[in-house]
């Protein structure tokens, strides 16, 4: 009996040492607990949420009952009096939106989120939105998931995959929690957190995502987010209208990206304490909301009323434009929320809109307009984030109805791959980027699929061509005076007639042919390639025709030439693309390596009368204890030389410690310093 004892109890401690020294055990045991702690905080972060608006709205509606309705004007100012100073001495992590900070935490620093951010995002994020802060719960809730999978990661001491790891576990938690999406959750965390689809990454996201899933349905209920009547596409004739919807939706979501950010710039740029702006961007906020009071919180009663037809056109297109302007004043003066439920609003209203108009114009050969707003919040949404995949989980999700999921499709993959063609950041990214952060650097492998022919080729200005009567006397002597081996022949209207090699000429004299003309030896039948192709798809031309140069030509009007490709153009883009990579791959891990070292970054835009414009970075012997990471000038991101003079209108975007911010601000208000570099 004993010795039966003992040989169970060796069988069990075997097991349990090969489950604790397999990495998929330990990963699916920590991936449960942030799922864990996920679902529990999105139920924390709901609940302080709607207490915070049941105070700023009821208890001090009526302690500010003197001031009539008048008084919602003063509560997003009195929410942003106490997020504003709690962000700025507590943990800036917490300001905005909440996802490009969990990014850049997984590209830089290993996926480490400080433990404070927990506390402060829920708080700041709840008071923001519960008090008529027009921004969303998804960003908040995502950072908070992050910070609690990112504090376990280190508390059990574990590697920056692993920690990387339980990060996007949960940002997925979060999700799924928060809008009861397990799906979206894991293709949120996947697609736009972490930008890869690894087993063991898919295994622990959807351990994460199912657990706090689970949660949210006992607290919130098993239902959609957006209950919906039925109504699906009237006939497959009506894609086309859909398909149209994607491309304005694109649109949309572009100018909402731009416009949030042109609001971050000018808040920045406005002389003022940085822990009171929130004050005057709720200000600004409670007059809007006065009037319209949907433009407040999280806004989703207008979704819903749009998504039942019950509002009028005008309503719904005012609610569109002035929901952008709400969010932008909301997020760029300092305020704390997401972006995925205002995304949601716009993109709801747009197709509101959209819906309305089409179906006056079309009544029986359209849905009812409430179908296009539910597919407008997909396209507006994946335009903003390019996350298309998620975009039409989400919504599948949080209506739970698969009847509008042709539409929904179509017009989402549209919106993104235009929206991609407008502009190349996401809502997401484009705040990294404008720190010189490029969270994808290193993951373009084929860097000839990230190079356009129109890049690499040489223009049409500086080619030499030939005409079809060009005596072939001449043409012997232009290719001996420009080295070329082939040249493009243009007719008289100045059009592609062909194309004239080395080759063909020595043909030409080997065959006494030499009284000839340009026409009587070139080649008129010329593969030819556009601009907006990738040198990748040039390639395959040259290796199936075994050819050396290819003319590049409109594609509006292909006779028309704009330049010449030659393998030599190609080895060169490579080779300047090559280097670009690398410098921004080296840029990026001296950036990391600052980060490991326990520095933060900070934005100092250089305004007219600060010391440091005009002179350059060696000139101002900057402080010791700070790393100029970038310059923002315009639309461009330097990396900063020593040789680098600032202009007015630059942003400094630095590494620093926490003693060393005031010593470089200083430093570059009165341009220099007692510091040795």
């Amino acid at each position: 009996m004993a010795s039966n004892f003992v040989r169970v109890r060796d069988n069990l401690g075997s097991i349990y040492t090969r489950f604790w020294t397999s990495e998929t055990a330990v990963m699916v045991t920590m991936a449960l607990l942030v799922g864990l702690g996920g679902g529990f905080g999105a139920v924390v972060f709901r609940w302080l949420i709607n207490t915070f608006q049941r105070f700023f709205f009821d208890t001090l509606g009526e302690w500010l009952s003197f001031m009539g309705p008048y008084y919602v004007i003063v509560v997003p100012a009195a929410g942003g009096l106490l997020v504003g100073p709690m962000i700025y001495f507590l943990a800036r992590e917490a300001k905005g939106h909440g996802v490009p900070e969990v990014m850049e935490a997984v590209a830089l620093r290993g996926g480490r989120i400080r433990p404070i951010v927990v506390v402060v995002k829920s708080l700041a994020s709840s008071i923001c939105i519960g008090s008529g802060g027009s921004v969303g719960r998804e960003g908040p809730i995502v950072q908070i998931g992050s910070a609690l999978g990112s504090t376990i990661g280190q508390l059990l001491h574990l590697s920056d995959q692993r920690i990387r790891n339980l990060v996007a576990c949960g940002a997925a938690a979060g999700i799924a929690a928060t809008f009861n999406a397990p799906i979206a959750g894991v293709m949120f965390a996947l697609e736009i957190i972490l930008a890869e689809f690894g087993l063991m990454q898919f295994t622990t996201v959807v351990v994460a995502s199912v657990t706090a899933s689970v949660i949210g349905r006992i607290y919130f209920g098993d239902v959609p987010a957006f209950p919906i009547p039925p109504y699906a596409p009237a006939s497959v004739w009506e894609l086309p209208i859909y398909a149209l919807l994607g491309v304005v939706a694109a649109f949309v979501g572009v100018g909402f990206t731009r416009i949030l950010y042109w609001f971050e710039d000018l808040f920045e740029a406005w002389r003022f304490p940085e822990y009171l702006k929130p004050v005057a961007g709720g200000l600004l906020m409670g007059l809007m909301g006065f009037w319209l009071p949907d433009l407040f919180g999280v806004g989703y009663g207008a979704i819903e009323a749009v998504l039942h037809n019950q509002l009028v056109l005008s309503t719904v297109a005012l609610l569109a434009v002035l929901k952008i302007l709400a969010t932008s004043i909301t997020i760029g003066s300092g305020g704390s929320g997401g972006v995925f439920a205002p995304s949601l609003f716009i993109g709801s209203m747009l197709g509101g809109v959209f819906g309305l108009m089409v179906h006056q114009w079309m009544p029986e050969g359209t849905a009812v307009p409430a179908a296009y707003a539910l597919v407008g919040m997909s396209a507006v949404f994946a335009a903003a984030a390019r996350a298309p995949i998620t975009s039409i989980l989400i919504l599948f999700e949080m209506t739970q109805d698969y009847r509008i999921i042709l539409p929904l499709m179509l017009s989402t993959v549209i919106s993104t791959v235009v929206a991609r063609h407008l502009y190349r950041e996401s809502i997401y990214t484009l705040k990294l980027k404008r720190r010189g952060i490029d969270v994808y650097a290193g993951k373009n492998l084929n860097l000839m699929r990230t190079i356009l022919v129109g890049e690499a080729m040489t223009p049409i200005d500086q080619m030499v061509t030939v005409t079809p009567d060009t005596p072939l006397t001449e043409l012997a002597r232009i290719f001996d005076e420009t080295h070329h081996h082939g040249l493009v022949v243009l007719d008289e209207k100045g059009e592609l007639y062909g194309v004239v090699t080395l080759a063909d000429l020595e043909r030409a004299a080997s065959e006494q042919l030499m009284a000839g003309k340009v026409r009587d030896i070139c080649t008129t039948r010329v593969r030819t390639a556009f601009p907006d192709e990738t040198l990748e798809d040039a390639l395959r031309h040259f290796g199936a025709l075994d050819v050396g140069r290819i003319p590049v030509v409109d594609r509006a009007n292909p006779r028309r030439v704009v330049g010449l490709l030659r393998r030599g153009d190609i080895i060169r883009a490579y080779s300047q693309a090559y280097i670009d990579e690398q410098a921004r791959l080296t840029h990026m891990e001296r950036v990391q390596l600052q980060h490991r070292l326990g520095v933060h970054i900070v934005e100092i835009p250089l305004r007219d009368g600060d010391g440091a414009v005009g002179r350059t970075l060696q000139e101002l012997h900057i402080p010791p204890k700070c790393v100029i990471a970038s310059i923002r000038r315009g639309g461009r991101v330097l990396i900063p030389r020593g040789h680098t003079r600032l202009e007015a209108g630059d942003v400094i975007i630095a590494l620093v410690t926490e003693d060393g911010e005031e010593a470089l601000r200083a430093c570059l208000t009165n341009g220099g310093g007692n510091h040795t570099s």
